[in-house]
């Protein structure tokens, strides 16, 4: 397999950490958002979105982190990353969701730099946007996780939810977001990193990190 990613992007960390779960040997291709790699024509050969991660599976390739994740899990489906109940797999496919479609896309890389080239919002704009849909987003997983609380997202094993959540977490530090207001939240952050899985693949430690 090849993962075609960038070490800083938040839905690459979120395939890095599912293949480490599963234990899966893959050989890491850097695609540089800044450098805008993604629009090189060599990339766009392999990527019709020109989006990171991508995964190539022999003759197969597969976009978006999510559906990566859901893949990976049903072609090598141990240790699994989806519960073995209907009503658990949609609760842990709705907190990724929470954080895959309601705060990220408002704050990767394509819509800040869109603020601030496009639009002309100050840097100082920039972060307070960033921050103000970070945290308010990280408050409606708070109350799901406050309501059924577990040592991870969901039970006592990582899931898909755990493979979304730390990537977010690891962003919303790096903007320097409060985080003392969702405590379950950092609980299982800081759950989850106690796993080489987690920690090994964060974005300082990848090879294309500089």
């Amino acid at each position: 397999m090849e993962l075609y990613n960038y070490f800083r992007s938040s839905a690459s960390y979120r395939v890095r950490i599912a293949l480490a779960l599963k234990g899966l040997d893959y050989d890491y291709k850097p695609v540089h958002l800044v450098k805008g790699e993604q629009t090189a024509e060599s990339y766009a050969a392999v990527s019709a979105t020109r989006l990171v991660p991508l995964l190539r599976d022999g003759d197969h390739i597969v976009t978006q982190s999510l559906a990566i994740i859901e893949y990976l899990d049903e072609t090598h489906p141990q240790p699994p990353l989806l519960p073995a109940d209907p009503v658990g797999r949609a609760r842990v496919r709705a907190l990724a969701l929470d954080i895959a479609c309601e705060i990220h896309p408002l704050n990767n890389l394509r819509v800040l730099r869109y603020l601030t080239q496009s639009l002309k919002v100050s840097e100082e704009d920039k972060d307070r946007w960033y921050r103000h849909w970070v945290e308010t987003g990280l408050e409606a997983v708070e109350r799901q996780l406050a309501a059924q609380p577990a040592r991870f997202c969901h039970g006592d094993t990582p899931t898909l939810a755990d493979c979304t959540l730390v990537p977010q977490i690891f962003n919303a530090q790096r903007f320097k977001c409060r985080t003392d207001h969702v405590p379950n939240v950092m609980r299982v952050f800081d759950a989850c990193m106690q796993l080489p899985a987690f920690d090994q693949t964060r974005p300082e430690a990848c090879p294309d990190a500089f």
